[in-house]
């Protein structure tokens, strides 16, 4: 089973930051979006671990990779 993040955080956050209605596919685009932008960060986080000798991905490689 692929595990993905829910659409009801999703209209949460878009709840929180303004929105007094939300759409299903407002919350499907954003979900898309971020898994999307976060498999971008994992892969860039693990090739900073790679080469330190580490197989565990730190906080500071994500930083390193949000930062890239």
């Amino acid at each position: 089973m692929k595990r993905t993040l829910p659409l009801a955080s999703m209209e949460k956050i878009l709840s929180t930051c303004g929105a007094d209605r939300v759409s299903e596919g407002s919350k499907e685009k954003l979900k898309n979006y971020l898994e999307e932008y976060a498999k971008k960060i994992s892969k860039d986080a693990s090739e900073f671990a790679g080469p330190a000798g580490r197989k565990t991905i730190k906080s500071s490689d994500i930083i390193l990779a949000i930062k890239k």
